[in-house]
Order: C-alpha cells, then sequence, then structure tokens
C-alpha cells in the first residue's frame, strides 16, 4: 500500500516534521516533541518505544511501527492532545500566577511545632503533573518540607485498600466536623468525624497493618508513598517527628479520649498508633513528587509516571470527596464553595489541590493564614480558577471550563480516530464513533474528511457507509481534491463508480 501522500493519520503526523531527501524524519524531532508537551522520555509510556528511535533518523514505515507500539498515547501526545492540550500556554498561566502572588507576604509560619518554626517563609514552590505524565515546576521545588496533614488522605486510602470502605467506617465518620483539625469531640456514634482531621487519621492509622511492628508499617506506608509518586525520593525529617512526640499532649488526649469512648479496635497499642501518626506526618516530600501524587489521585490510583495502579478507583473516589469536604481544616466549606476542587493543606505550608482528569498539583509556602492554610497557596489556586474555570460546577454551565475543555479535547480525539478508522478500514470503529455522536463529515485541518481517507486507501465498505450516513461528497482539502478525485488518482474504479452516483 502506498504510503507517501497525506491520505491518512500517519502520513499526517509524518508531514508535521522536516523530511530529508532519502524521505525520513530526524529523532530528535520527536523528542522536541515529546519535550515541548512536558513530557520526560523516562516515564513508562515512553521508554516502551525508545529504543525505535535510537537512530538518527527515522523512515515512514519505522515511524508507522513507533505509533503503532503505543498508538494511542502516541497519536495523542505527536497531535498534541493531552490532558494539557495546549502545553505551553498552560506553563505561561502558571507561571505569571507564580510571579503575582510570590510578592504576598502575609501570613506567619506554624510556631507551635518547633521545627516548623525554624522554616524558611521565604520559600516557595510549585509542581502540576498531568495524568498523561506532562511536569512543570517553578520556585523552591526541589527543597524538600514535611507533608504534616497533607499525609491523611494517603492514610486513609491505605485503610480503605486493606479493608475496605464499610470496615474502616465503622471507626471513623465522613461528616466535617465544624470544629478545629484537633477539636475534642466526636460524631453521635463516638467517632471521630472524619479521616482528615487529626482524630480521624490517628484512627485510619491503627487501621494500617495492625498485624506488623511499627517498623515494618511505616516501611510499607513509605513503599506505597514511593509508588504514588512514581518512585520519587520519600524522606523523613526525624527532628521534625521527635518535636512532633514533644508537642503532642493534645493528640495523646484525643488518642486516650477516643480510647475511653471505645472507639478503636480491639488491641490497639495507641503509643505505637501515635508514634505512626507522628511518622507519616514527618515524611519529607518535595512538590515536584507530591504533585505527581496528586496526579495519579486526579488518575483514579493509576500513576502517570509508571503506569502502576497503586490505588482503585473507588479508594480514589472516596479520598477525593472527603478532601472535598473536610481537608482545609475549618476552611474548607468556603474552599470547596469558591474554587471547586479536592484539596488537602497542612501546617508546613504545603497544599494538595486535584482535578479529577486532568492534573495534579503541589504548592509549598510556608506562611499560613489564621486557619492554617497556606497564603499564597489559596490565592495561587484563586487566580487558577478564574483562568481555567477548573471549578467541579463548571461542568453544568455550557462552554464553561475544564469540563467545556475536556470534552473538546475527546472530541479531537474521536475525530482523529474516526480518520484513523476509516483510512484503516475499521468500519467497527467508525459505527462505534457515530454511536458518540461524531461529525462524519468534519473535516481536519487540511480541510480532509472520512471519506477522503476512505477513497485514497479504497475502503469500498467504508465509503458505502459514509455515504448512507449522509455526509458531504463535494468537500475540497486544501489541495483542492475531493474524495471522487481521491478515488480517481488511486485508480479505485469501484469506489468511482459508487461515488458518481452520489454527486
Amino acid at each position: 500500500m502506498k504510503k507517501n501522500t497525506y491520505n491518512d493519520v500517519e502520513d499526517k503526523l509524518f508531514h508535521q516534521f522536516k523530511i530529508d531527501n532519502k524521505g525520513c524524519i530526524d529523532t530528535k524531532a520527536i523528542l522536541n516533541s515529546i519535550k515541548n508537551v512536558g513530557i520526560n522520555t523516562s516515564i513508562h509510556k515512553i521508554v516502551s518505544i525508545m529504543h525505535n528511535i535510537s537512530t538518527n533518523k527515522l523512515s515512514f514505515n519505522d515511524f508507522v511501527k513507533l505509533i503503532n507500539k503505543n498508538n494511542k498515547f502516541i497519536l495523542r501526545l505527536l497531535s498534541n492532545e493531552l490532558a494539557i492540550n495546549n502545553f505551553s500556554a498552560f506553563v505561561d498561566q502558571i507561571t505569571d500566577i507564580f510571579n503575582n502572588t510570590k510578592h504576598n507576604d502575609s501570613g506567619k509560619v506554624a510556631d507551635y511545632i518547633p521545627q516548623l518554626a525554624r522554616i524558611d517563609a521565604e520559600k516557595y514552590g510549585i509542581s502540576i503533573c498531568s495524568i498523561d505524565g506532562q511536569e512543570f515546576s517553578i520556585g523552591d521545588a526541589n527543597e524538600e518540607f514535611c507533608v504534616q496533614s497533607c499525609s491523611k488522605p494517603i492514610t486513609y486510602g491505605l485503610a480503605i485498600e486493606e479493608h475496605g470502605l464499610d470496615v474502616v467506617h465503622k471507626y471513623v465518620g465522613r461528616e466535617p466536623s465544624g470544629r478545629g483539625f484537633n477539636a475534642f469531640v466526636l460524631n453521635y456514634h463516638g467517632l471521630p468525624h472524619n479521616p482528615m482531621i487529626n482524630s480521624g487519621s490517628i484512627m485510619t492509622s491503627s487501621l494500617i497493618c495492625p498485624n506488623l511492628n511499627n517498623a515494618d508499617r511505616f516501611d510499607y506506608i513509605l513503599n506505597i508513598w514511593k509508588r504514588l509518586s512514581g518512585n520519587g525520593k520519600i524522606g523523613f525529617d526525624n527532628p521534625t517527628y521527635l518535636s512532633e512526640k514533644e508537642t503532642a499532649d493534645r493528640n495523646f488526649a484525643l488518642a486516650y479520649f477516643m480510647n475511653e469512648n471505645k472507639a478503636f479496635p480491639s488491641g490497639v497499642n495507641l503509643q505505637g498508633i501515635l508514634d505512626l501518626y507522628f511518622q507519616m506526618c514527618s515524611i519529607s516530600i518535595n512538590t515536584k513528587y507530591f504533585a505527581r501524587i496528586a496526579a495519579t489521585f486526579a488518575n483514579g490510583g493509576r500513576c502517570p509516571i509508571t503506569d502502576d495502579q497503586v490505588f482503585q478507583s473507588d479508594t480514589i473516589r472516596s479520598c477525593l470527596s472527603l478532601m472535598y469536604s473536610c481537608g482545609m481544616y475549618d476552611y474548607s466549606g468556603e474552599f470547596a464553595f469558591r474554587y471547586g476542587v479536592p484539596a488537602k493543606s497542612g501546617v508546613s505550608g504545603v497544599l494538595l489541590v486535584v482535578i479529577p482528569n486532568i492534573v495534579g498539583i503541589c504548592i509549598w509556602s510556608p506562611k499560613l493564614d489564621r486557619l492554617g492554610n497556606s497564603v499564597r497557596g489559596i490565592k495561587f489556586v484563586e487566580k487558577l480558577i478564574k483562568s481555567f474555570n477548573y471549578h467541579i460546577m463548571d461542568q453544568l454551565v455550557p462552554n464553561l471550563g475544564a469540563f467545556s475543555i475536556k470534552n473538546k479535547m475527546n472530541n479531537k480525539i474521536d475525530l482523529m480516530n474516526l480518520y484513523y478508522a476509516a483510512a484503516n478500514g475499521d468500519l467497527k470503529n467508525v459505527k462505534i464513533l457515530v454511536a458518540k455522536g461524531v461529525n462524519l463529515s468534519q473535516s481536519d485541518y487540511d480541510g480532509r474528511t472520512a471519506l477522503h481517507l476512505a477513497a485514497s486507501e479504497g475502503h469500498l465498505h467504508i465509503v458505502e457507509y459514509l455515504l448512507k450516513n449522509n455526509v458531504e461528497t463535494n468537500v475540497i482539502d486544501r489541495w483542492n481534491s475531493t474524495p471522487l478525485q481521491d478515488a480517481i488518482r488511486h485508480k479505485h474504479n469501484t469506489i468511482i463508480d459508487f461515488l458518481k452516483k452520489y454527486k
């Protein structure tokens, strides 16, 4: 089959690169395309095909093999149709928001834990990671900090994965408490209100690998953190851990208060559980790897860097639901109303934001407002939502926000799949796309339609199906060619006769 004209998806993608006099493209151009959309060549989806572009030049046939190696992802990547489909513009906007918020000097660092009081208050770092593994960082993104309360969604997720949702919620509620994160209050069942406050996270800590000793439990937990972060660097800040223990009267009192109310599972060692809880609060990370964790949550529990399904999608749904309603201390309701995205904050100045099905974001700036949330972090989210309309309720408003952007992206992917199916004679997929409501007459950026491609490649059954569905027959592409002229050029006589009946 002749493959040197613009008559299918591979042709279009191949010809977007500069072709030398031998009909080959420079593989550096492909690597640059990968880099330009924010993808690191070390991620799982790219590593699996890198050996195919180890040479300097790539022929068309080799290019087709490359695409087919990981068809959907590479097609979307080279067509600039990933989760963030205009990555350079997105990065420019993130950079502008960062620069507009970095001069905000409001707030003060947490001082009730001595180690936190010593943090450089001027630090400010932001990282983003999309569900396709597109990454960008700015500011102090390589500086490590303690996760503090941002460990709580992961602790909750670990408990669900081990015991299931029903068992976990025998020991912890799922309603906002309406009180401070360390308040002496239980719900009417005598349980902590939710897993995003101190008492609730102490409770969910008690459910993680209860038959192991604390050292093995913590090793297990760190391994999950590492998987969630795409094998990122996960550390542990021992001074903060010791500082936590030495100033933990309130948390000790909460644990004994719950124990008095018989809230814990039987046989719990309170000292051991509190130690484990303090250890998890003292895990250290940078914004780059924490953004990957947020992206794993945005991606239904599958890490976009390694393609590892770390948490099940049902677990993630539960975690995001409680992050949305309870994740921002006493500001949770206001945050959900104003910004409409799942988030979790920590008193080290970290703010974890999840935009489901699109991107995970980590912001770190130690100065806090009176409710314990990062001042710059909140301002960043405010400007982000105004710029991109990521509020979860924007999907209810036509042509507004992330829902619309995602729908437009999906529509483009469906059209690309239509052209691919038409060019390859795949009637089954054409019918599936019709059922999804794809416009069979729509043309691509070259003015070519599915009928052009089917006529060029000689797929009579596709041509018949398209014409029976009333597609336009006299559409002219940018080379002034109609589907009939394509069929004539490639000498598909049966299709020529068939098209002339509809002319």
